[in-house]
């Protein structure tokens, strides 16, 4: 086994044991992917500023995520297909997140279930995301599921009322199981260690929506389920609805300009995420960081501002707080590591996130992420 320092490390391992059609799926964007490449590009402009002969013992990272107690300004950001990344992908992921100390946010897209991951994790709670298709029927059942499984958050994504063309996912014929076409046989034969893993499970469909959905039993008639039901036509007037349904901690998922955030925070939910969806929708869209500052300024007394897109490192984490994020959601990173190593895999990964946020901080004279700030950050560098 290769000694594993980094998310990078990760990234490749991952890229070795996963099949091609999954692993493009999470590391790929829409179009020409430049704002999926600027999510990261964008965070190495921005610059620390060390800071000398300062107590560094008794530091901490924990902090509050929506009222929720966090072992540190980190969640995991949901992604669809991940039980496809591995077997029993979310399961695992979310034991991950509970031995961690943060939240797992589980998405309506997964392979397992709500209840799946309800039972694996001994009823833990986590959060779960939802996308508002036609059928709300189905809408109301799937936020009575996610209550009854315990969950203490829902995060209400914005921006997928359109799906974005993301070419490797077509030109790969992406479907959950995937296809035995000769092109994936080949690669398949590439992976064991995958294939026995779902061997070993029954979890190979979408676990939220397959058997629950009338006249859904199997993925042909998923596929064309899905393309009919995600629903264009979202409002602030269906997140009102959805708000009074839920009745708890509601986060709303996709906002990148600041009348957006504004809207956000008039609608009384208790956070908002920055968020470009990975890069995988608007392509030549800003990255999130680059429009966090804004957002915060705007709305950052009236709502908790979180953000998402291009996480790779704790020094990723902390200058996201630094701009005034009170939360950081991991996607692809958490990926990387299940891909490669399963649960253990993401352990690594938020253990390489947390001790790269931890000794970053201290380097910039902190011992509380509480108390960082923009003050942390070379001025012009953002």
């Amino acid at each position: 086994m290769p000694v594993i320092t980094n998310i990078e490390d990760l990234r490749v391992l991952a890229k070795k044991r996963v099949p091609r059609m999954f692993y493009d799926y999470a590391d790929s964007g829409s179009w020409t992917e430049s704002t999926y490449r600027a999510n990261e590009a964008d965070f190495e402009r921005i610059l620390l500023r060390q800071r000398v002969a300062v107590n560094m013992e008794g530091r901490s990272l924990r902090t509050t995520m929506v009222g929720q107690d966090v072992a540190m300004p980190v969640a995991i950001a949901p992604t669809g297909l991940t039980g496809m990344q591995h077997a029993d992908g979310e399961i695992l992921a979310a034991r991950a997140a509970k031995a961690m100390g943060i939240p797992f946010t589980l998405s309506t897209m997964s392979i397992c279930s709500i209840e799946d991951v309800a039972e694996g994790t001994g009823r833990h709670p986590f959060w779960f995301q939802l996308y508002v298709m036609r059928d709300r029927g189905f809408i109301e059942s799937l936020i009575d599921r996610a209550k009854a499984a315990n969950c203490s958050a829902l995060v209400l994504t914005l921006d997928l009322q359109i799906l974005g063309q993301r070419h490797k996912d077509l030109k790969n014929g992406l479907s959950a199981p995937p296809k035995p076409t000769f092109a994936n046989l080949v690669n398949l034969a590439t992976k064991p260690r995958w294939c026995l893993g779902m061997l070993g499970t029954r979890r190979r469909q979408f676990g939220n929506i397959v058997g629950h959905v009338k006249g859904v039993e199997n993925m042909g008639s998923l596929s064309e389920w899905t393309a009919k039901q995600f629903d264009p036509r979202l409002s602030w007037n269906d997140v009102a609805w959805i708000k009074s349904r839920w009745g708890g901690k509601l986060i709303l998922k996709g906002v990148q300009d600041v009348e957006d955030a504004r809207l956000a925070a008039e609608s009384g939910a208790d956070a908002v995420i920055v968020s470009n969806h990975g890069g995988r929708q608007l392509d030549g869209a800003p990255s999130s960081i680059s429009a966090l500052p804004d957002i915060v300024e705007a709305v950052g007394d009236r709502i908790e501002v979180h953000m998402d897109g291009g996480v790779r490192s704790g020094q990723h984490v902390l200058k996201a707080v630094a701009l005034g994020a009170r939360g950081v959601y991991i996607g692809r990173a958490m990926l990387y590591g299940l891909g490669a190593m399963g649960q253990e895999g993401v352990e690594r990964a938020l253990e390489i996130i947390r001790n790269e946020l931890d000794l970053s901080m201290a380097f910039c004279g902190r011992t509380d992420i509480r108390d960082v700030d923009r003050s942390i950050l070379l001025p012009g560098s953002y």
